[in-house]
C-alpha cells in the first residue's frame, strides 16, 4: 500500500486570529494575550521593532538569483542591503515575550541576534519563549512572581 502524498507544499503555517479586534499571527499568541489580560498585565502587541544589523550598501558586484529563486543567474550586486529587524510579539515593563509554535528556518539566528541585542541594550529585561498554551500560563505566572519579588 503506498503513502498519500500531501497536495500542500512549502512550510508549515499559523493560521492569523482575531480577538478583541486584534489580528494575532497565530492562536498561540491570542491564548497568551488572554492570559496576560485575564491577569492584568499591561503589555503591547507587536509595536517595538529592534534594528538588529543596520542596512548597508553593498558596492561590489554579486552575481545570483533572486531570493525567490526564481529568474536567471544574473548580476545583483550594488544595492542596499536592509537592516536585520526583530518586532517581538509582546513587549512590556521588564520583559518581552515571544510566542513561537513552529519555528521557520531563519527564527533560531534571528532570535540570536536578538538575544545578543537585548543583552547589549537592556539588560534589565527578561525574555519568554512560550511554545504552547501551558507555557503561555507559566509566562504570566513568572511575571506575576517576578514583581511580587521586586516590590
Amino acid at each position: 500500500m503506498q503513502k498519500r502524498r500531501s497536495k500542500k507544499r512549502g512550510p508549515v503555517r499559523a493560521k492569523k486570529v482575531e480577538y478583541d479586534g486584534i489580528k494575532f499571527q497565530s492562536g498561540l499568541e491570542k491564548n497568551m494575550y488572554i492570559a496576560l489580560k485575564k491577569a492584568k498585565i499591561k503589555c503591547r502587541y507587536e509595536v517595538e521593532t529592534y534594528e538588529l544589523i543596520p542596512g548597508f550598501m553593498f558596492n561590489n558586484n554579486s552575481y545570483e538569483r533572486q531570493s525567490n529563486g526564481k529568474g536567471g543567474y544574473i548580476e545583483r550586486g550594488n544595492k542596499k542591503v536592509r537592516a536585520i529587524t526583530y518586532t517581538p510579539d509582546f513587549t512590556g515593563p521588564g520583559f518581552i515575550i515571544e510566542c513561537k509554535g513552529r519555528a521557520n528556518e531563519s527564527f533560531p539566528i534571528r532570535w540570536k541576534l536578538f538575544k545578543r541585542y537585548v543583552a547589549k541594550n537592556m539588560p534589565e529585561v527578561t525574555l519568554y519563549k512560550p511554545q504552547t498554551k501551558k507555557e503561555c500560563e507559566e509566562t504570566v505566572q513568572l511575571i506575576l512572581a517576578s514583581r511580587k519579588a521586586t516590590k
